[in-house]
């Protein structure tokens, strides 16, 4: 869910620190500045990733933070992303971004389809784990190439078993990501320069007085929705 203002506020102040506010561009739009939080959570793995220009990566989960890391990684230089999951709605919705292929891996292969793209037995530059499930874990050692990056995004609910000695014989390197921290005025501007567009990730805007609506919405879990969002007269 998402919050997204028609309008300033023209009757009412907010004091707020400044280090702690950043104006959106006029080219900007509310519902756009209402998806840099979760935008900024791909902007920190992929800075965390240490990228470089032209490196193919992997992203496990085609959820909403998957769809982020994806497209902030496209941004940090990504020559191609391919995203995995086991829901086709939301495969089809990453699909629609130039440089992102996907792969259902309910029907296919990851590795494979890594050695397709990279050539056999080799693997890609970095690995986002944006899944949070536990049954990837065997697949993103399998698919990050000799000392490549995994970065941890998805959070899995219980703990995970690991296998530390591929981790090791790869000389992988490893990194997490929590929150955040320093990247929303990077974010603010990729989108204002057009390079990120993440307008086809609001499925949906309802007016405040429809918000039962909307969460009720959110609590299906449609598996075409991404992010709704409510509008809020001022």
């Amino acid at each position: 869910m998402g919050h997204a203002t028609r309008a300033r506020l023209s009757d009412a102040q907010v004091i707020h620190p400044a280090a702690f506010t950043f104006a959106l561009p006029d080219s900007v739009s509310f519902a756009e500045g209402a998806m840099i939080e979760p935008f900024a959570i791909g902007m920190q793995a992929v800075i965390k990733a240490r990228m470089q220009p032209g490196d193919i990566c992997v992203v496990t989960g085609a959820g909403p933070i998957g769809l982020m890391v994806a497209l902030a990684a496209l941004a940090g230089g990504a020559s191609e992303v391919l995203v995995s999951d086991l829901v086709e709605e939301k495969l089809a919705i990453a699909a629609r971004y130039k440089g992102i292929t996907t792969v259902n891996v309910s029907r296919h292969s990851l590795r494979e389809a890594v050695d397709r793209c990279c050539g056999h037995e080799w693997g890609v530059d970095v690995v986002f784990e944006a899944s949070g499930s536990p049954k990837v874990y065997d697949d993103i050692l399998a698919c990050a190439r000799p000392a490549g990056t995994i970065v941890l995004v998805g959070m899995p609910v219980e703990p995970v078993t690991f296998d530390i000695v591929s981790a090791q014989a790869k000389e992988l390197h490893i990194e997490t990501v929590f929150r955040y921290a320093n990247v929303y005025d990077r974010a603010i501007d990729l989108i204002a320069s057009g390079k990120v567009d993440l307008k086809p990730l609001i499925t949906e805007t309802f007016d405040f007085e429809h918000s039962i609506d909307a969460f009720e919405r959110a609590a299906s879990a449609r598996p075409n929705d991404v992010k709704l969002q409510i509008t809020l007269d001022t």
